[in-house]
């Protein structure tokens, strides 16, 4: 299955941010979106996986398969980290956590409230959830925030073993995870004019 996104314009509070976005993230291979803060990685993204709308433009090949983690860990603090991905793979029909735990190096920490844990901890259980999803597709906003360097590792690890098993996944980071399948664009061409910003603004 093959994610593909065709001239696509993204707008933020109104106004036009991108236009004429293409391209396509194929089975086994990663796509990371680059740019200066602000140039629309994250409403891309959002757009992307469904959760607002975009102005023009179109994304096939991923209807119900994308997983999503944004700047938020979606966690319950008031469960266990066995309580949260358990929760999650109900959600998704599956009910293996153990790889997940195992991936994030969670096992320690299996007991312990979300609530609790270090910025860098809910980190890892956040994108931990990823793994119990099931879902091929993978789209990612700054995943490795709070993340230090040996965590970084391991999240790299969970990416290259996710794609080796016929994943993809799109992400906006500015770190390099040393991932071979991963492909790179700069978004900073797509940055909508000064017709676009002035079309919209003659409509707010």
């Amino acid at each position: 299955m093959v994610l593909s996104v065709r001239d696509l314009a993204v707008t933020r509070g109104g106004l036009a941010i991108l236009e004429g976005v293409s391209f396509d993230v194929p089975p086994g291979e990663a796509l990371v979106l680059r740019g200066p803060n602000g140039v629309g990685k994250t409403t891309l993204l959002r757009s992307v996986a469904g959760l607002q709308p975009a102005e023009v433009g179109q994304v096939t090949g991923a209807e119900d398969e994308i997983a999503y983690s944004g700047h938020s860990d979606g966690l319950k603090a008031m469960l266990s980290v066995t309580e949260n991905l358990r929760f999650w793979a109900s959600v998704f029909g599956l009910s293996d956590i153990a790889p997940a735990l195992a991936a994030f190096d969670l096992e320690g920490l299996r007991d312990r409230m979300a609530g609790t844990l270090s910025a860098g901890q809910k980190r890892r259980l956040g994108l931990a959830r990823l793994m119990v999803t099931g879902r091929p597709v993978w789209v990612l906003d700054e995943p490795t925030v709070s993340l230090d360097t040996a965590s970084v590792a391991l999240f790299a690890q969970a990416v290259r073993t996710h794609l080796g098993q016929g994943g993809s996944a799109l992400m906006a980071t500015h770190i390099d995870l040393g991932l071979a399948e991963a492909h790179v664009l700069d978004l900073t061409p797509y940055k909508a004019g000064p017709r676009s910003r002035q079309m919209d603004e003659a409509f707010l």
